[in-house]
C-alpha cells in the first residue's frame, strides 16, 4: 500500500510483520522490519529509489501499478545491491526493460553477480545528479562499506530529503512510518541493535562519511532509510547518535556472558556479578546464558559495555560452542576500547579460560586479568569466594 510522504515522495515499500531472522539466520528481528522503496516525482521525471525483498516482488509490483503506470518510471536508483533492496528488480525490469538503473560501479558488479542480467546500468559517483525538472535534482553520494562496497546515498534538492539506504535504519515493523509517532524506547532499542550488529566494524567510515555529507552544507528536513521509520522530527538526532555510537561507544555497564553444563559457571557468574557490584556500586551489570539468550541482543549489550566477562567449562579441551560463536562474532565486529576477563570450570584438563583469554585478545579486548579464573569441578565455598574477589578486581578495573 502506497503512502504519500509529501508532494514529491511516496512510500511504496513493504512492511514485514513476520520477519524474525535476517541475513540468513545471522540477525534476530524481534519486531519485524520494512523494506522501504520510494517513488520520487519531479515536474519532468519520475524516479523509483530501491525496491523490496524478492519474496514480496509480486505484491510490490501490484501495489506499484496502482500508484503509477510502470512505463512512467523514468529512472531506477539502486542505492545498494543487497537483495532485501534489489530483490524485485528482475520482475520490475521485465515489465519496463531498458529503464536506466543508477548505482555505483561496485553496484553494477553486485547486481550483475546476483542476478546475471546486463541491465541498462548508469554508474554514478559522488556529485553526479539527475535533473527531475524545475531545478529539483537527485544528487548521489558514494558510501563505500556502509555497509557494502556498493552502498550510496542520494539527496533530493528542494525537498531536502536524504535517502541513505541502510544507514540510520532499524529492523522495526510499524504502520506509523514516522519517528515522532512510534514508541521512542522501541525505536532506539532497534536503532542501536542495528548499529551494533551491522555497522560497528565500519565506525571510522561512518564518522568520515557523516562529516563529508555535513560538509556539503545540505539542509536535511527528512531522512528516509530503507528499513524502519522515516526521520521527520529533528531528523539529525539519529545522525548525532551515529556519531556518538561510532566514537568507541560505551555506557557504565559490564556484561557477563557464560554457558554452562551443570551450573558451575552459572554459579560463578552470579558470584562474579556480586563482587563487581560490591566494588563498583554504580555500574550496570547484565548476565546472559549465551546458549539460552539471543546472540544479537547480547552483542548489543556488549556494544554498550565498558567490559565483558566470559565464562565456559572445558569440553573436549575447548569451550562450549555458544561461547566460541559469540567471541567469533565479536572479533568480526572489531569492538574498540573495551576490557575483558575469562572464567570457567573444569574437571580434568581445564583449557577453557586460556582459550577464552586468547579469543578475547583476538577480538580486541584488553584483558583485565591475564590469568583469568579457573575452578575445579563444581565451585565450593572457597571457589565462590574467589569469584567474589575476581569480581571486585573487575569492578575496580571498570570504575571511573
Amino acid at each position: 500500500m502506497a503512502f504519500k510522504i509529501n508532494d514529491s515522495v511516496t512510500w511504496v515499500g513493504k512492511t514485514d510483520w513476520e520477519l524474525r531472522r535476517f541475513h540468513g539466520e545471522e540477525l534476530s528481528t524481534h519486531r519485524g522490519s520494512s523494506y522501504n522503496s520510494y517513488l520520487v516525482r519531479g515536474s519532468e521525471k519520475t524516479v523509483l529509489i530501491d525496491t523490496v525483498w524478492r519474496p514480496f516482488a509480486a505484491e510490490f509490483l501490484a501495489d506499484l501499478k496502482k500508484e503509477i503506470d510502470l512505463k512512467d518510471i523514468d529512472y531506477i536508483v539502486a542505492n545498494h545491491g543487497e537483495t532485501d533492496h534489489s530483490g524485485s528488480l528482475p520482475e520490475l525490469l521485465r515489465e519496463i526493460p531498458g529503464t536506466p538503473v543508477y548505482c555505483t560501479s561496485a553496484g553494477v558488479k553486485s547486481l550483475r553477480g546476483q542476478y546475471h542480467e546486463d541491465w541498462n546500468f548508469k554508474p554514478v559517483k559522488t556529485g553526479d545528479k539527475i535533473d527531475l525538472g524545475d531545478g529539483k535534482e537527485l544528487v548521489f553520494v558514494e558510501a563505500k562499506m556502509l555497509h557494502w562496497p556498493d552502498s550510496m546515498f542520494c539527496y533530493l534538492t528542494g525537498d531536502s530529503i536524504l535517502f541513505p539506504n541502510d544507514a540510520f535504519g532499524q529492523h522495526y515493523a510499524t504502520e506509523y512510518l514516522f519517528n515522532d509517532l512510534v514508541d521512542q524506547n522501541e525505536l532506539y532499542d532497534e536503532a542501536i541493535k542495528y548499529y551494533a550488529n551491522i555497522l560497528t566494524p565500519f565506525s571510522k567510515l561512518v564518522t568520515a562519511k557523516i562529516k563529508e555529507v555535513v560538509g556539503m552544507n545540505l539542509p536535511v528536513d527528512m531522512i528516509c532509510p530503507s528499513h524502519g521509520v522515516i526521520w521527520r522530527k529533528d531528523p539529525l538526532q539519529i545522525v548525532n547518535k551515529y556519531l556518538e555510537w561510532a566514537d568507541n561507544y560505551q555506557e557504565n555497564q559490564v556484561t557477563i556472558v557464560y554457558d554452562t553444563m551443570w551450573d558451575g559457571t552459572r554459579k560463578a557468574a552470579e558470584a562474579i556479578a556480586a563482587g563487581i557490584k560490591e566494588a563498583n556500586k554504580t555500574i550496570n551489570i547484565k548476565l546472559f546464558n549465551a546458549a539460552r539468550s539471543d546472540t544479537n541482543d547480547i552483542i548489543t549489550e556488549i556494544f554498550k559495555s565498558k567490559g565483558i566477562v566470559v565464562g565456559s567449562p572445558t569440553i573436549n579441551k575447548g569451550v562450549l560452542h555458544s561461547i566460541a560463536a559469540l567471541t567469533d562474532i565479536a572479533k568480526g565486529l572489531n569492538f574498540q576500547a573495551k576490557k575483558g576477563a575469562a572464567f570457567g570450570c573444569y574437571g580434568w584438563s581445564g583449557e577453557s579460560v586460556k582459550i577464552i583469554n586468547g579469543l578475547l585478545e583476538e577480538a580486541g579486548f584488553e584483558l583485565i586479568n591475564n590469568e583469568g579464573l579457573r575452578m575445579l569441578w563444581n565451585p565450593d565455598e572457597e571457589a565462590i569466594n574467589k569469584c567474589l574477589q575476581f569480581g571486585k578486581e573487575i569492578g575496580s578495573a571498570l570504575a571511573g
